[in-house]
C-alpha cells in the first residue's frame, strides 16, 4: 500500500493500532516493516509498540494526552499528580501524564510526552468519570476525591508524622474546600489500608480547617 492510500484510510483514526491493519491472512511482518519505514520518514509517530499517530500535517485532528494515556495502556484512567493539577488542587505544573491501572506499573516515553502508570488493586479501580477532550474523544479521569486518595495511597511511605505539614508544605494542596469528605473516606476504604484511612481522615480535618480560614 502506498502512503497516500494509507493516509486516506486512517486519517480519521485518533490513533493507529497495527493490529487493526492486519487481516487474518496478511503477512504481518511486511506490514510492520512498512510502518517502520514510514516512521523513519517521519510520516508516522510511534507512541509504543504497535501504536502510532499520523504526523501533524496529515492527521485530521489531534487527540489529547488524556485520551492517548487511556489508549496506550488499558484499563487505566488519568489520576495522581496530573489529575490533581487538572483540578487545580496542587499549584505545580505537571508534564508527565500519570494514570492508575490494574495491570503492572509501566512507563512510555514518546514524542508526545511521558505516560506513567501505577498499579492499584482491581477493587480500588473505580471513582473515575468519562469526559470529552477538544477533539470530542472520550477519556477517563479520576474524580477529584479519587485522585487525592490514589495519590495518598501511592505515597503512603512518606507519611510518618505531622500529616498536615505534608498536605500544606510538601504538596501545597489548594482549592480543597469543595472536596467531598465522605467520598474521600469511601474511596479510601476500597484499599483496605488502615494507614491510608488514617491519612485521609487527617486530610478531611485539614479541609475543615481550610474552610474555616476562608
Amino acid at each position: 500500500m502506498r502512503y497516500i492510500e494509507f493516509k486516506d484510510k486512517v486519517r480519521d483514526w485518533p490513533l493507529i493500532f497495527s493490529r487493526d491493519l492486519m487481516p487474518p491472512k496478511a503477512n504481518k511482518q511486511i506490514i510492520r516493516n512498512q510502518l517502520e519505514r514510514w516512521r523513519l520518514k517521519r510520516l508516522l509517530i510511534k507512541l509504543r509498540r504497535g501504536v502510532f499517530i499520523l504526523n501533524p500535517g496529515d492527521r485530521k485532528s489531534t487527540p489529547s494526552g488524556f485520551y492517548i494515556a487511556n489508549q496506550l495502556y488499558s484499563p487505566s484512567y488519568v489520576s495522581l499528580e496530573y489529575a490533581l493539577n487538572y483540578y487545580s488542587l496542587i499549584p505545580e505544573r505537571v508534564s508527565d501524564i500519570t494514570s492508575v491501572t490494574t495491570k503492572k506499573t509501566s512507563r512510555f516515553t514518546n514524542e508526545i510526552g511521558t505516560f506513567i502508570y501505577q498499579h492499584i488493586k482491581p477493587k480500588a479501580f473505580r471513582g473515575f468519570e468519562a469526559l470529552k477532550d477538544e477533539a470530542g474523544l472520550l477519556f477517563f479521569i479520576a474524580e477529584p476525591e479519587k485522585a487525592v486518595v490514589d495519590f495518598f495511597y501511592l505515597i503512603l511511605p512518606k507519611f510518618q508524622k505531622d500529616y498536615e505539614t505534608i498536605f500544606k508544605e510538601s504538596y501545597r494542596f489548594q482549592n480543597i474546600e469543595t472536596l467531598r469528605k465522605k467520598s474521600i473516606m469511601d474511596f479510601a476504604g476500597l484499599f483496605d489500608s488502615v494507614k491510608l484511612s488514617r491519612v485521609c481522615r487527617s486530610f478531611c480535618a485539614f479541609i475543615g480547617k481550610e474552610k474555616n480560614r476562608k
